[in-house]
């Protein structure tokens, strides 16, 4: 059979008494707390990246049911955020729109993610978080400068002429994405670079932290991982016995497992037996989600959970379509802030994850990439072929009054007379 886990992440039943080893003076309740209170515009970036990150969740889920979906909304929206700030007219409403954006300004969006990435990646000493972003454009492309500068002054963006017709270009790229993740993610761009592509807009994340309460290796133990249908697969199963936030309701049970100091956690939810975990899903809001957040509390539980190790990859052009951002991959894109003129469209926006959970904690890392290119004939479309090699008409006309000056019928192409 073949292996399947069910986002969010299931639990067994089954356990021993096992507790679990304390690395940290504060190992439960509050979090260790913000070195500075959040701006308003940081709480709205951070309620709109909630609004989209379930939003393009539940998309996937609903198109991939009975698979593995492991997705980073925000490397997502990152990488969606540099790429906004080339983005004018309808396209930019669209992205506004898709990105939960609300009434804040384009200053107060950029404002907001360099203020909160530079709040994450330095919040817990105990847990390394990195984020990297990158644009890299074609050599001789006319990139606007104040399109770099954004970029670089709130993105803290490098940013890269590259020579795209190299053999070495896309492992160029690569190289800087395998860097930026600690190895866990190899690659995004293929090779060789497509002659329309004019510029990738990457964001690159890399997590690792050790639990608050870490499982003992030697009480991991083969057990059972059930299926919805009733069949199951031989999985290795953690076990800890310790004090955590906790609660419950009449469709599922959920733990909080906290890293390091404890700003950082893995939230799992497990169903209910008779709750299926996909309607289950499609059933959030970003209300919902925030209010199930607020119900937690100290309680001691017995925990089983699997070690899984899994790699996701996706092409996102059809989720972000269906939630909202269909222009910006048409002909109709305008992103005339990137270059004078535009004439650029998103060719493909990619995904990859990887995440590893074992007895110490976890090691996760995202890459989004979007490409963009250039229109040409079909904006991106395969172009129109006219093979003349048959019979054919031909009329000579002046266009404004439309008259015909000469009209034939080519039937063989004598060519010496």
């Amino acid at each position: 059979m073949k292996k399947r886990f069910r986002i969010p992440f299931l639990l067994c039943l089954a356990l021993l008494l096992v507790t679990c080893t304390e690395q940290s003076t504060n190992p439960t309740g509050s979090p260790s707390g913000l070195p500075r209170q959040l701006s308003k515009s940081e709480e709205k970036i951070i309620a709109s990246g909630t609004k989209f990150g379930l939003k393009i969740f539940k998309t996937m889920v609903a198109d991939q049911p009975d698979s593995n979906i492991i997705i980073s909304p925000l490397s997502i929206s990152m990488a969606l955020g540099m790429t906004y700030n080339g983005a004018a007219s309808s396209t930019l409403d669209a992205m506004h729109q898709t990105l939960e954006f609300g009434d804040l300004s384009e200053d107060e969006i950029n404002q907001s993610y360099l203020d909160l990435l530079e709040l994450l990646t330095e919040l817990d000493p105990k847990v390394r978080f990195d984020i990297a972003n990158s644009i890299w454009y074609r050599e001789g492309f006319d990139i606007r400068e104040s399109f770099v500068n954004v970029n670089q002054d709130y993105f803290k963006a490098e940013v890269s002429e590259l020579d795209f017709s190299r053999s070495d270009a896309a492992d160029i790229i690569n190289a800087w994405v395998n860097a930026s993740t600690n190895g866990l993610i190899e690659e995004i761009v293929d090779n060789p670079i497509n002659p329309l592509t004019v510029m990738f807009l990457i964001n690159a994340i890399y997590y690792k932290g050790t639990w608050t309460y870490e499982f003992d290796p030697e009480s991991t133990h083969e057990a059972s991982f059930y299926y919805p249908d009733g069949s199951s697969l031989t999985c290795q199963m953690m076990q800890c016995k310790s004090e955590f936030d906790y609660f419950t309701n009449d469709r599922f049970q959920a733990i909080d497992l906290l890293y390091g100091d404890g700003n950082f956690s893995m939230t799992i939810i497990l169903p209910n037996s008779d709750i299926d975990i996909d309607e289950l899903i499609q059933s959030i809001d970003d209300e919902q989600w925030l209010e199930w957040m607020d119900s937690f509390s100290q309680d001691s539980v017995q925990l089983a959970l699997p070690k899984f190790k899994l790699r996701y990859y996706r092409k996102l052009n059809d989720a972000l379509t269906a939630i909202g951002m269909g222009i910006a991959f048409s002909g109709a894109a305008d992103f005339s802030g990137m270059c004078e003129g535009g004439g650029l469209f998103i060719s493909e926006v990619r995904h990859k994850t990887y995440i590893e959970v074992n007895e110490e904690g976890t090691e996760a890392a995202a890459v989004t990439s979007v490409e963009i290119r250039e229109k040409s004939i079909g904006a991106g479309d395969q172009p129109v072929i006219m093979n003349v090699n048959r019979p054919f008409i031909f009329a000579i006309r002046e266009r404004n009054s439309e008259t015909i000056l000469f009209m034939g019928k080519v039937f063989e192409p004598d060519w010496e007379m």
